[in-house]
């Protein structure tokens, strides 16, 4: 995409079988080569729309998708309008065949983290990782489906092992200090739940987004086809094209952390509301003190053990017994 963008680094030979936990769980992108040839429905897509076509609709539920709509003139940007009052496509309710047969129409659609165990309750019998579960995780497994369309760039919180199944995409990828740098509009308001970046990676704008060439050059790019898989770690912001007439990709989403615990994403919208608005010496405090508590390594040896609390050992009790306590005084 850009002359600075280096690939993302790859590992042949690594298969849904054979995925070790050290490349589940890689801190950076890792393309997989022919990760899922063996899916049954990646060889149907090796044999050409329909046959894709007639293999999603045989595992296909027939409960209605919510997909987005958008026209021609969006590019198959799933983006805000122009003046970001809203967004720029409509979602609507449709079969998957319905969206299937307008595959090849001028309109691009999108259907986005479509869980597989709802619409698609046998899929999992033949595209699976075995890996996951001997491994003893749990993964959220979704299916993206669409024509051609470019997914802003964000971050998730969970690992991520996305296989593409149909079609061909192109992923960009930035590590996550480049948040300052990626111009990240509004975390309240956004397309599909996540912050996005609101520079057109197709045609950046560096007048008005003068720090996306520094991004620029921290830029990972990798192209996958069908069977091919990537590693995306954790909060790596990454930007998704889909760049044939039908697409389709399969993720599979998990923490490496007890269930107990909350979301990050909670712990910065608390501690935006709390204090950023306090003056600037009190945030300076407070900066110390997160170095102190979350981001560093405070000594607590001196504390004895039985009230160390949020210091000490995460268990569930305690783990619960803090949640409790925030939601009764949040709630005065």
């Amino acid at each position: 995409m850009w002359p600075a963008a280096q690939p993302v680094a790859s590992l042949t030979g690594v298969t849904a079988y054979s995925i070790s936990s050290d490349v589940l769980n890689s801190s950076i992108p890792l393309h997989l080569p022919d990760f899922a040839a063996h899916w049954p429905a990646v060889c149907a897509a090796k044999q050409g729309q329909p046959a894709i076509n007639d293999y999603l609709l045989s595992h296909y539920s027939g409960e209605p998708l919510t997909a987005y709509i958008s026209e021609a003139g969006s590019g198959g940007r799933v983006f805000y309008n122009t003046n970001f009052s809203g967004f720029n496509f409509q979602p609507v309710n449709a079969k998957l065949g319905q969206l299937l047969a307008a595959s090849q129409d001028k309109a691009h659609w999108y259907v986005g983290a479509t869980l597989v165990p709802r619409w698609f309750p046998q899929w999992l019998q033949q595209q699976h990782v075995p890996a996951l579960a001997q491994q003893g995780k749990d993964p959220l497994v979704s299916l993206w489906i669409g024509n051609q369309s470019r997914v802003a760039a964000h971050s998730d919180l969970p690992q991520n092992l996305a296989v593409v199944v149909a079609g061909r995409r192109r992923f960009t990828l930035f590590p996550p200090e480049q948040l300052a740098n990626l111009y990240i509009g509004p975390l309240d308001v956004s397309p599909a739940g996540r912050a996005i970046s609101l520079v057109d990676f197709t045609n950046p704008d560096l007048t008005q987004f003068p720090k996306f060439a520094e991004a620029m050059k921290h830029a990972q790019v990798v192209e996958l086809g069908p069977g091919d898989a990537l590693i995306i770690p954790s909060m790596w912001w990454h930007h998704v094209e889909a760049l044939s007439s039908l697409n389709v990709l399969m993720n599979f989403w998990w923490r490496d952390c007890p269930s107990y615990l909350p979301s990050p994403q909670l712990a910065l919208q608390l501690a935006m509301l709390s204090i950023n608005t306090l003056p600037a010496e009190q945030k300076a405090a407070w900066r110390a003190h997160f170095e102190h508590y979350v981001f560093g390594e405070g000594e607590i040896a001196h504390i004895p053990e039985h009230l160390r609390g949020l210091q000490g050992s995460l268990t569930e009790p305690v783990a619960r017994q803090v949640r409790a306590e925030l939601l009764n005084k949040l709630n005065r």
